[in-house]
C-alpha cells in the first residue's frame, strides 16, 4: 500500500501542535514551581494541587468512593495510604503489579495506534509506534502533570469532534444499509461476526465487565487527577462531570461498530471476505474510516486515534514515574533527596517506562488481550487492597500480605492463554479450544473477593490475637502493633480551607 502523503502531513502537523502545547505547559509548570510554597516535585506529580475542574474533566473518570478520602488527606500518589499504614516493604511490593500494568497498557495503546496508521496512512506499524511514543515521552518528560493535563484538553476535544463528524458520512455511505436491519450483507451464511450473548457465557461477560468497571479504580492515573484538585469537593465534582463525558464520547464507537456490521464490504475496495473472516475484526475502526468515509475524513479519524493514544500514554508514564519517585526513591532509597534530584528521577522514570512499553508494543499479542492482562493485575491484587486501606481501619500489614498472596496466587492458578500460563484450577464451565483451556466462570472476581476477604479476616484475627495477648508480642515481626500509635499520630492534618471547599471550587 502506498503512503498517504496528505494524511501523513496532517498527522505530522497534529503531532507538532501537541508537542508545542506540551512544551508551553512545561514552561507554565516552571513558573508555578517558583511561586509554589510547598515541595517543587509535587508540581510535576499533582500540578501543585491547582488543576481546575475544566481541565480535570478532560483527564479523569470515576472515584465515587475514593476521591474524598484520598484528596482530604492530601496524599501525593495512590500508594501513599499504603505507605502510611503498612510501611515501605508492602508499598514496594504493591508497586510491582501497578508498574507492570502500566507498561502493558502503554504497549496495548501503542499497538492499537500502529495497526490503525498502517491501514489508513500506509506507514509501517513499527514507525508509527516509535514516532508516537517519542512525542508522548518528550512532553511528559519536560512538563509533568501540567503538560499531560493541557495536552489532554486538545487531544480529547479532537477525539470528540472528529469521531462524531464521521458518523453521518458512515451512515450515508452507499455500502451501508440500515443499521436496524438484522441481515448482515457482508457475511456469508453461518459466519456472523457480530456475536451473541449466550447464557453459558454470562460468567465470562460479567467477569470482564467488572474488570473494566472496577479495575480502573486502582490506576494511579485516576488519583493523579483527584489529588491535583484544589479541594475534595472539586475532586468529586470533576469525577461526576467526567463520568457523563465518558458516556457521550463512547457513543461514536458503538455506532461505528454497528455500521461496520451492516456494511456490504463487497461494494468497497476492501472486498470480500469480511474483516472477521480475514481475522481483522480488531481493526474495524480504521477499516471503516478508510473504506466507508472520504479520504480527508479518514485522516481526521486517524488523528483522533493518535490523540487518544497519546492522552492515555502520557498519563500512564507520569503515573509510574510518580509512584516510583514518591514512594520508593524518596521514602525508601534516598530520604534526603533534594527537590531537583526528585524531578530528574521522575523524568528518568518516564523515559524507562516509555521505552519498556514501546518495546512490548512490537509483539504480536492482541490489543484487547494486553488490556485485560494489565487490568487483571490491578483488579485482582490492588483494588481489594485499596478498598481495605481506605475504608477498613482494622486492616494491617499481616492482612495485606495475605490478601496480596491469595489474589495473585488464585489469578495465576486460573491460567492465562495470552502469556502461555496453563490453568491449574478448573472452574465450572471451563472449555478446551484448540488445546487451550478457557475459563467461563468469573474467576477474576473470585480472586478479587478472596483477596478482599483475606485482608479483612487475617487483619481482624491477628489484631484479636495481639490485643488480647493470645499471641506473644515478640511474634509481631512486622512491628504493626508497636507502631500503631505512632502511625495514628502522624496522620496528615486536614487544612481549614477544606471546610469552605465548595465555595472555593471553580466551575
Amino acid at each position: 500500500m502506498a503512503v498517504n502523503v496528505p494524511g501523513l502531513v496532517a498527522v505530522v502537523v497534529f503531532y507538532i501542535v501537541i508537542l508545542v502545547i506540551g512544551i508551553w505547559a512545561s514552561r507554565k509548570s516552571k513558573k508555578v514551581e517558583k511561586t509554589c510554597a510547598g515541595k517543587k516535585s509535587e508540581v510535576a506529580i499533582v500540578g501543585g494541587r491547582n488543576i481546575s475542574v475544566l481541565v480535570g474533566v478532560f483527564t479523569m473518570t470515576g472515584g465515587l468512593f475514593f476521591a474524598k478520602p484520598m484528596r482530604s488527606k492530601r496524599y501525593v500518589t495512590m500508594l501513599d495510604p499504603f505507605q502510611h499504614r503498612y510501611g515501605n516493604m508492602l508499598t514496594a511490593t504493591l508497586l510491582l503489579p501497578a508498574l507492570m500494568s502500566d507498561i502493558l497498557w502503554v504497549a496495548c495503546i501503542l499497538a492499537a495506534l500502529g495497526g490503525t496508521m498502517s491501514v489508513i496512512l500506509g506507514l509501517s506499524s513499527a514507525l508509527s509506534i516509535v514516532i508516537s511514543a517519542a512525542v508522548s515521552i518528550t512532553y511528559t518528560f519536560l512538563g509533568g502533570l501540567y503538560s499531560v493535563a493541557y495536552t489532554d484538553i486538545i487531544q480529547l476535544s479532537f477525539i470528540f469532534f472528529s469521531l462524531w463528524l464521521c458518523i453521518p458520512f458512515l451512515l450515508l455511505s452507499p455500502a451501508v444499509t440500515d443499521v436496524t436491519h438484522t441481515i448482515n450483507l457482508n457475511q456469508t451464511i453461518g459466519s456472523s461476526w457480530t456475536g451473541e450473548l449466550k447464557l453459558e457465557d454470562a460468567g465470562k461477560w460479567a467477569d470482564e465487565m467488572l474488570l473494566l468497571a472496577l479495575g480502573g479504580l486502582a490506576y494511579q492515573a485516576l488519583y493523579q487527577r483527584i489529588l491535583s484538585a484544589a479541594s475534595s469537593a472539586q475532586a468529586q465534582v470533576t469525577c461526576f462531570a467526567a463520568a457523563g463525558t465518558v458516556f457521550i464520547m463512547g457513543i461514536p464507537s458503538v455506532i461505528i461498530g454497528a455500521v461496520a456490521s451492516t456494511a456490504d464490504w463487497n461494494q468497497t475496495a476492501y472486498g470480500l471476505p469480511s474483516p472477521f473472516e480475514r481475522g481483522e475484526a480488531g481493526k474495524i475502526l480504521p477499516l471503516s474510516l478508510q473504506y466507508l468515509t472520504p479520504t480527508w475524513l479518514s485522516v481526521l479519524g486517524i488523528g483522533s486515534v493518535a490523540a487518544a493514544v497519546m492522552s492515555s500514554m502520557d498519563s500512564v508514564l507520569l503515573s509510574s514515574a510518580s509512584m516510583f519517585t514518591q514512594n520508593i526513591y524518596k521514602m525508601t532509597l534516598r530520604k534526603q533527596a533534594t527537590e531537583r534530584e526528585l524531578k530528574w528521577v521522575i523524568r528518568i522514570s518516564v523515559l524507562v517506562v516509555g521505552l519498556a512499553g514501546t518495546g512490548l508494543a512490537f509483539g504480536d499479542n492482541s490489543v484487547f488481550g494486553l488490556w485485560l492482562v494489565s487490568g487483571d493485575l490491578l483488579y485482582c491484587v490492588i483494588f481489594p487492597q485499596l478498598i481495605c486501606v481506605l475504608h477498613f481501619r482494622s486492616a494491617n500489614s499481616y492482612g495485606a500480605f495475605s490478601g496480596f498472596t491469595v489474589g495473585l496466587l488464585l489469578r495465576a492458578l486460573s491460567g492465562e492463554p495470552l502469556l502461555g500460563i496453563p490453568a491449574v484450577i478448573l472452574y465450572p464451565g471451563w472449555r478446551e479450544v484448540d488445546g487451550v483451556i478457557l475459563q467461563y466462570f468469573p474467576f477474576r472476581t473470585i480472586a478479587m473477593l478472596a483477596s478482599l476477604i483475606s485482608v479483612i479476616a487475617v487483619s481482624w484475627l491477628v489484631q484479636l490475637g495481639f490485643c488480647n495477648k493470645l499471641i506473644p508480642q515478640s511474634w509481631d515481626l512486622l512491628g504493626v502493633f508497636e507502631e500503631e500509635k505512632q502511625a495514628q499520630g502522624d496522620e496528615v492534618p486536614v487544612p481549614l480551607e477544606e471546610k469552605n471547599n465548595i465555595l472555593n471550587t471553580k466551575l
